[in-house]
Parts: C-alpha cells; sequence; structure tokens
C-alpha cells in the first residue's frame, strides 16, 4: 500500500504542475509574494506559524509580520508575550520601503489584536495597492466562533468599515460573517445572502469556512461565493461543500486554511471548485492525522499543557499532503445541492 501511495503522489499532476509553475517563477523577478500580517507564537501552530510553511510549500514567498508575540496560543494554562500595535507595523513597511523591496503581489491578514494595527493594515493595503494594480488582499477576520467573541467591539466595527471594503477575499466563519453582516445565518439561502452583502461591500470572492446548522449536526458546510467569471460558466460561481466533523478540538484550523486558500486560489484563478477543494484536501489531512495521533487527547474537556501540545497541527508531518493533497470531498454547485437536500 505504501508502495502504491509513493507511485500515485510522484505521479501527481498537480504536484508536478505546481513544481514546474514553481520553477518557471524561480528563473522570473514576478514571483508570488505574500505580507502575512499575522500573530506568532514560539511553540505551536496558529497565525503565522500555521501560514508561512504551506504557502512556501505551494510555491510563493512569504514575509511574516507579527500582530502578537506569544509563548504559545492563548489555550495553553498560560502564555506570555507581546501584543503589537500600529506604530510597529508602520516601522517596519518604512524600513521596506527605503530598500525598495514592497513589490508584493498579496497580503494576507489574520488575528489582529488592537484597533491602531488595523488601522495601519488598512493603510498598508491601500498602499501596496497603488503599487500593484494586480495586488490581492486574502482577510481572515478572525474576531471569534460559535457565538464567542475574541476581540475588543471596535475592532468588530473596525472590520467591518475599514477592512471589508479592501479585501479582495475574504474567508469568515459563520460567526464572522454575522458579525460582519449584522445578521443572522441559519440556512444556506442565508449564507449566500451573508455572502452577497459583503460583495456589495468590497471583495469579489467570499467564502463562510465552517457553517454549523441545526439539522445537521454531524457535519461542516463551506459555502464559496465568488463574482470573477469561472471556467465552468456562472453557476460555479456558487458552491457549497459538506464535510463530515471530526470529533476533535483543534487550534490554528482557520489560519491553516486561509493561507490554503490563497495559494490554492492563485493558483487556480478561473477554478474555484478546484481552488477549494485542494484547500480542504489538505487541511482535512492535517486534522485527521493530528486527531489520530493525539489519541484520548483529541477530545480531552481539560486544557492542561500536555493536552494542548498533543493537539498541535502536524503540519511538517504532512508536508506532501499539504503540497499534494488527495481530494476525497468535492464542492456543489448551489442549485445541485438544492436539488441534493430535496430528494
Amino acid at each position: 500500500l505504501l508502495r502504491d501511495c509513493a507511485l500515485t503522489h510522484w505521479r501527481s499532476p498537480e504536484k508536478n504542475r505546481i513544481r514546474a509553475t514553481t520553477r518557471t517563477m524561480a528563473n522570473r523577478t514576478d514571483i508570488p509574494r505574500v505580507l502575512s500580517i499575522q500573530s506568532h507564537v514560539v511553540h505551536g501552530y496558529v497565525g503565522n506559524k500555521c501560514a508561512v510553511f504551506p504557502l512556501q510549500l505551494l510555491g510563493l514567498e512569504v514575509d511574516p509580520v507579527y500582530s502578537v508575540q506569544f509563548s504559545n496560543h492563548t489555550g495553553y494554562p498560560s502564555f506570555k508575550g507581546a501584543v503589537f500595535d500600529g506604530q510597529h507595523l508602520n516601522s517596519l513597511l518604512e524600513g521596506l520601503e527605503a530598500n525598495r523591496i514592497t513589490n508584493y503581489t498579496h497580503l494576507l491578514t489574520g488575528y489582529i489584536g488592537s484597533a491602531s494595527l488595523l488601522k495601519q493594515i488598512a493603510d498598508v493595503s491601500k498602499k501596496l495597492r497603488s503599487w500593484n494594480k494586480d495586488f490581492t488582499y486574502v482577510c481572515d477576520p478572525v474576531m471569534g466562533d460559535e457565538g464567542r467573541l475574541y476581540v475588543q467591539p471596535d475592532i468588530v466595527e473596525g472590520f467591518r468599515q475599514h477592512i471589508v471594503p479592501l479585501a479582495s477575499v475574504i474567508v469568515p466563519n459563520q460567526y464572522e460573517a454575522e458579525l460582519l453582516t449584522e445578521g443572522s445565518i441559519s440556512s444556506v439561502d442565508e449564507g449566500f445572502g451573508a455572502a452577497a452583502k459583503l460583495h456589495e461591500r468590497g471583495p469579489h470572492t467570499v467564502i463562510i469556512t465552517s457553517m454549523l446548522l441545526a439539522d445537521r449536526p454531524d457535519e461542516v458546510l463551506l459555502l464559496a461565493s465568488t463574482t470573477r467569471p469561472q471556467a465552468g460558466g456562472p453557476e460555479q460561481q456558487q458552491l457549497v461543500m459538506s464535510i463530515p466533523r471530526i470529533n476533535a478540538y483543534f487550534t490554528g484550523t482557520g489560519d491553516l486554511l486561509a493561507a490554503l486558500l490563497l495559494a490554492r486560489l492563485h493558483h487556480h484563478q478561473d477554478h474555484m471548485t478546484q481552488a477549494v477543494d485542494r484547500a480542504v484536501a489538505g487541511l482535512q489531512a492535517v486534522l485527521i492525522d493530528t486527531a489520530t495521533q493525539c489519541g484520548p487527547a483529541a477530545l480531552a474537556a481539560e486544557r492542561t499543557s500536555e493536552v494542548c501540545n498533543a493537539r498541535e497541527l502536524r503540519l511538517i508531518q504532512n508536508q506532501d499532503a499539504l503540497r499534494d493533497p488527495q481530494v476525497k470531498l468535492h464542492c456543489v454547485t448551489r442549485e445541485q445541492y438544492r436539488q441534493q437536500q430535496a430528494r
């Protein structure tokens, strides 16, 4: 079995295509460059620790900027570190400008620890777009999950007013989409309604990365919506994916998925279905392996240091799957999903 898997992996057209693309880009100066502004931890995998390595595996250069730097993620019994403000980011950007090394094709943002940093990110986005008309801003508006808010209310308002209009792609979870649109989402139609509201305010692509519906407790839904033309026709602009729930607790899954979506959307610009399929496949491979390896800690209620450490995402061990995942779950169009549910 291992030999068969190795042969399949070696011959994968997707892996060969990414390698060929990366080799071609390496011979030019236009290799994609991502400025990634997110949290950072010394130990474990959240924020930039979840984003940089997968993006590099998929052929993108990454320059990370830390919104916070903690010893470990905040789910542990304790953590130490610092939260950085807008002046910190401004100082770093001034250094990059002074040396004329600001040729970024993408901006990726995740958890932002202060309102001043959020405002500065808005300024950075405007500046980067003025330098590169093809610039893409992928925003993961990390604010909370399942009804629990992680940030101060002024940050929520800052995302609504300053960030959403600037984002090219936005990847909220269900609760974050509700916060951004100031409405509730309890169905697929309401999810696409929220996506339409966000489209009107700026982003051409909206991916609600996880939706939990009361009548479907064993699955997570992902909704993807874009105003950009798709190779498969207009029906491919609204997609639904049903993902079986994994019985485990993880930290950093949203950060990893946002990075994978950025890379896959870059490689499959008019094939959103392929981009989402491959991004989710890479994430699922990491989650399933991590849940398997951490054993009883996967569902442990008590968050001891030992439990949290056992649940850290296994990125290095699954780098082949991140680069060239086995796709088992596929998007369907909104209409196909409606027909499936009507049966």
